[in-house]
């Protein structure tokens, strides 16, 4: 459902639209736009992977030529031989935390994953967006929530239809596009990503990072897109 206000502009998320860059996004949209038309990617557009296709991860290496992306680079169109660093996906603490807690009925509190975010909070003030261990045992509240919809209904809902939206989709799983069409995972989106091939599924959103300047020539990006 539409929303009546943008949530960029609201009042109450000024700062949060300036941390994550909106602005400068937006000025790189009209500049995408421009050069590319149609073809070029959105910042933070919402495009649709198939989980069990993504196979590899980015591996940031400055020194040569693989700089370090973030979220405020969605919707960058970049040359050069970046997206040829990259590593097969690892197991990692946060997939095996949710295989034990869905698959074996491990209570989050007693996986690994926990003890160390709790630590995290107890020396650091905040870990993945928590400041306390009351805000952490929500999001695995929330979590628990998403895995039961999606096993129920075969999907996740993209951003837009959940109660944190922000701006397209923000905060999603984060994929680079690399020269030949394909998706490489970096970082952000995490549990979403795990959850999704726990549960095998075969399309899921995603949030759109850096796009390979021959991707974008080639019209490759239009295969992760939905008609509106």
């Amino acid at each position: 459902m539409p929303r009546a206000i943008h949530p960029p502009l609201q009042p109450q998320n000024l700062l949060r639209s300036l941390r994550a860059q909106v602005p400068r996004k937006a000025f790189r949209d009209f500049r995408n736009r421009v050069s590319f038309g149609a073809a070029a990617p959105l910042s933070d557009e919402c495009i649709y992977i198939d989980p069990r296709a993504v196979t590899h991860r980015y591996v940031p290496n400055p020194k040569q030529g693989a700089p370090k992306f973030r979220r405020k680079d969605s919707g960058r169109i970049a040359t050069g031989d970046w997206d040829q660093s990259v590593a097969p996906l690892p197991h990692n603490i946060k997939e095996e935390a949710i295989e034990q807690h869905f698959l074996d009925g491990v209570p989050w509190e007693q996986t690994a994953l926990f003890a160390k975010l709790s630590r995290d909070i107890a020396e650091k003030g905040m870990a993945d967006d928590c400041h306390t261990v009351e805000e952490l045992r929500a999001r695995y509240d929330r979590m628990d929530r998403l895995y039961d919809e999606a096993s129920r209904t075969g999907k996740l809902l993209p951003k837009n239809a959940l109660p944190d939206y922000f701006r397209r989709e923000h905060g999603g799983i984060f994929v680079h596009i690399d020269r030949n069409g394909r998706a490489i995972r970096s970082g952000g989106g995490m549990h979403r990503f795990a959850v999704a091939r726990l549960l095998g599924l075969t399309e899921v959103p995603a949030q759109v990072g850096v796009v390979h300047f021959d991707a974008v020539q080639n019209g490759l990006l239009a295969a992760f897109r939905r008609a509106q």
